[in-house]
């Protein structure tokens, strides 16, 4: 498929203008492909006597094309491109009748028969150049357009789509027709969808899900409004624009790749957000998140759209700056940024020390290949934290009057970085071109180091930066408290400008000075040597779980850069973790303890000493909660007490019973948690894999299934399994990813060794037929990332060089590589 360069749209920009789309699709037509007929009316600018251009299409089957009523060669279409040439100025029709894959990798319009029930449901998604999977377009989203849809569904199916949607009878429906929006953000969901439907400021907003999920959305469908309606009401708060669409509708659709989209009016999401198991506050806070991050780009990216893919921060930063703060002022989710610094600030930091690195808005995007590879923790976590800077430095009311001006500027057209900073500018005293100089035109991440000076009763702070960015942070300085030495007292917080000008008194020698306290900033932090100590001794002693945030933060990234010892990092989550009481500081800590430090950072001889402290450390947070008053902290004690398993006997014993002593009870989530590392240790067979699919043949139970058998540690289950994955191409998305997830297992070294030197050569060719979300799922989750070794690291190197991956895969590819090396210096630090 020919990829759209910037170029190309620029040009097409000055030419034309479109108008209108009258797109109608039949979901009627087998299993396979659905039709796709579709009619533009646009103009061509100029003064010249002909122009020529192209408009983008995928399909099955072209059928029939016509200009101005006038016929067109369906042969004529060259890849995803059929040309229009000699265009008089004026205005014109294009008409194309095609036929059209639904597709298996949540691409397109992507289709699911749920195993539950034997229903099947079809949703789009076109983002970022998969509209032409879908239907005809001038593909690119600065040239907006009105949009008429109408579509033809089986009896018994409802159909959802940007605007309500009124059924017109035999099956036909027909969408309100939109305001001007771009392309991809079209979206059609339908099925036997179970609706949840109410009113709120006079909009009708409804929540759908797969009918086999309708007793788990029923149970939080009060939740699920409470959170939306307080999210749109703040956001009218905050914005001088009102929502700018006809209604409200939040899908959670299956086997979706992202975890939402941001479609006009049908914002479609993940159905994982469905939760059929018990989960944690923090996995709530997760969801309310994402609804109010989704809501957010109803201004940010619907309302105003980027005019090209290098300006991807102006819809995705925005919205994930926008998401966690007005989910932590709205909701009773108030402590959404200690999450934020926990898991997504890492992701940033990650993706900023690694060579694929880019500047939160780069100034060349060439095209769209290259665009899809920038939606990572630059463009989401990166950009967030710099505009959390941004606000702390210029002050909300200034940054919300920009915003608002910016809205008003652009609403219902295309606008760039330029054009926002100028918005910016309009409403400060600031030097926001600087700032957006220094912060978004750059990579990498500072790191800020302080020293402390002068005799006891008159220390000063110097805080040392590598690095040119300018930084506003607060300093957290923190003394013992008498009489309790593992508890630290906070004696204030001090505001520095870095660079600094001069040396910061501050009294008398703290035990703890940490930098960035509050987490407004985005670099490392380290620690003076008194600090250190302090963090050793007291840490779980800090009252504020924000700083302690920044503190694990702080940890983590010592580790990585090979600083700080694995085995210190255990000893100080074995000492602080069993008195931590967020969630997210748990689970987040134990995460990287275990799939880094445990699994990659320590040699293969001390993993089962690691795996033992973590073990040890779930023991303890389980006994901690046997009072019933922390669920959510015995649900994370317990699931990674699970995936810590040494030894089937204990959790083996819970899967039985069907409960862990004192809870909670076995729901599927965790059947399925302890049924796969039973299956790495061996203590399982096919036989119990299938007896549990029995008992849950959900789409879930499925997936559990396919990661079960993957796990087996067995020749001929390990070869069943690559094959599905690399040769069959029947596996979905969801599928695939589940049975790489099971496939590579540390304590299976051995025994999957003949499979690394086979991984590089059978993904390119894997990436190549599937295209970039199959490429995505195997460069992540199929990438044999236990195998921290320099041939892995060669063949891996030589595969970038000589190979020729797709974009999506090269990217997945040499960030895995990145990391590899990074584990082999982490190892080799903890062994000088």
């Amino acid at each position: 498929m020919s990829v759209l360069t910037r170029d190309e749209a620029q040009t097409r920009a000055r030419l034309l203008d479109v108008h209108h789309y009258a797109i109608d699709l039949d979901l009627t037509r087998g299993d396979d492909t659905f039709d796709s007929r579709t009619a533009i009316r646009f103009t061509v600018r100029g003064d010249t006597d002909s122009t020529d251009t192209f408009v983008e299409v995928k399909p099955a089957e072209l059928r029939a094309v016509t200009l101005d009523g006038q016929p067109l060669d369906p042969a004529a279409l060259d890849e995803n491109r059929l040309a229009l040439k000699n265009l008089a100025p004026g205005e014109h029709e294009l008409r194309v009748d095609a036929a059209m894959r639904y597709s298996r990798t949540g691409e397109g319009m992507h289709r699911f028969t749920d195993p539950a029930d034997g229903e099947t449901y079809v949703y789009t998604q076109l983002f970022l150049d998969d509209v032409q999977r879908v239907y005809a377009a001038f593909d690119q989203p600065d040239l907006k357009a009105v949009f008429d849809l109408t579509v033809t569904a089986p009896e018994g199916w409802t159909v959802l789509a940007n605007g309500v949607t009124e059924d017109t009878g035999e099956g036909r429906w027909k969408a309100a027709t939109t305001p001007l929006i771009s392309t991809y953000l079209v979206a059609v969901a339908a099925g036997p969808w179970h609706s949840v439907r109410t009113e709120h400021r006079g909009l009708p907003f409804g929540i759908h899900c797969r009918r086999s999920l309708a007793p788990y959305l029923d149970a939080d469908t009060d939740e699920l409004f409470e959170v939306t309606r307080a999210c749109f009401d703040r956001y009218h708060e905050k914005f001088d624009e009102p929502y700018p669409f006809d209604s409200y509708d939040q899908a959670f659709v299956p086997e979706f790749n992202a975890g939402a989209m941001e479609n006009p009016g049908l914002v479609t999401f993940r159905d994982d957000f469905v939760f059929r198991s018990a989960v944690t506050d923090t996995q709530r806070q997760t969801r309310a998140m994402v609804i109010a991050h989704e809501m957010a780009h109803m201004w940010f990216g619907d309302l105003v759209t980027l005019r090209w893919w290098d300006d991807i921060w102006l819809n995705e930063s925005f919205a994930e700056y926008m998401g966690y703060q007005t989910t932590a002022e709205a909701t009773r989710f108030t402590d959404t940024w200690t999450d934020f610094g926990v898991t997504r600030k890492a992701w940033g930091y990650d993706a900023d020390q690694r060579p694929s690195t880019h500047p939160v808005a780069p100034e060349n995007v060439p095209d769209t290949a290259s665009a899809l590879l920038n939606f990572d923790g630059i463009s989401y976590a990166k950009g967030a934290s710099a505009l959390r800077q941004l606000v702390a430095w210029l002050g909300e009311k200034d940054f919300l009057a920009g915003i608002n001006t910016h809205f008003e500027r652009h609403k219902f057209a295309n606008a760039s970085l330029a054009d926002f900073i100028d918005s910016l500018a309009a409403a400060t005293d600031r030097d926001v071109h600087a700032w957006a100089e220094s912060w978004l035109r750059t990579t990498g991440v500072d790191t800020l180091v302080p020293s402390v000076t002068g005799d006891n009763g008159s220390r000063a702070l110097t805080v040392r930066r590598t690095g040119e960015r300018p930084h506003r942070i607060a300093v957290g300085l923190y003394d013992q408290s008498p009489g309790d030495e593992g508890r630290l007292t906070p004696r204030g917080r001090l505001d520095l400008d870095i660079p600094q000008t001069e040396p910061r008194p501050i009294g008398k020698l703290p035990a703890l000075v940490v930098l960035n306290d509050g987490d407004l900033s985005y670099a490392k932090i380290r620690f003076d040597a008194d600090s250190f100590r302090a963090v050793r001794e007291s840490l779980s002693g800090l009252p504020d779980p924000l700083t302690r945030a920044v503190v694990w933060n702080a940890l983590r990234d010592a580790v990585r850069d090979g600083e700080l010892p694995a085995a210190t990092y255990l000893d100080i989550a074995r000492t602080h973790l069993p008195h931590e009481t967020d969630l997210a500081l748990v689970d987040g800590v134990l995460a990287f303890a275990a799939g880094q430090v445990a699994d990659r950072y320590v040699t293969p001889e001390r993993r089962p000493a690691a795996l033992s402290t973590l073990a040890e450390l779930c023991r303890d947070l389980i006994r901690r909660t046997e009072d019933g008053d922390h669920p959510g902290l015995r649900l994370i004690a317990v699931r990674h007490r699970i995936a810590t398993a040494a030894h089937p006997d204990t959790i083996a014993a819970w899967l039985a019973d069907g409960i862990v002593p004192g809870g909670p009870e076995l729901d599927p989530e965790l059947r399925w948690r302890i049924l796969t590392r039973l299956a790495v240790l061996g203590a399982v067979d096919e036989d119990a894999i299938a007896a549990e699919l029995a008992i849950d043949p959900s789409a879930t139970g499925q997936e559990g299934a396919a990661r079960c058998r993957a796990a087996l540690p067995d020749a001929e289950a390990k070869a069943r399994a690559w094959e599905a994955m690399f040769a069959s191409d029947d596996l979905s998305n969801y599928l695939f990813t589940a049975t790489a997830q099971g496939f590579w297992q540390p304590e299976q070294s051995d025994l999957v060794r003949e499979y690394v030197p086979r991984y590089y050569p059978e993904a390119v060719a894997l990436a190549a037929r599937r295209g970039p979300a199959i490429a995505d799922a195997a460069g992540r989750w199929a990438f044999p990332a236990h195998a921290v070794d320099a041939d892995t690291l060669r063949l891996g190197q030589e595969c970038l060089a000589d190979a020729d991956p797709i974009p999506a895969l090269r990217r997945k590819l040499a960030d895995q590589l990145d990391d590899l090396a990074r584990a082999l210096r982490v190892r080799g630090a903890n062994t000088d």
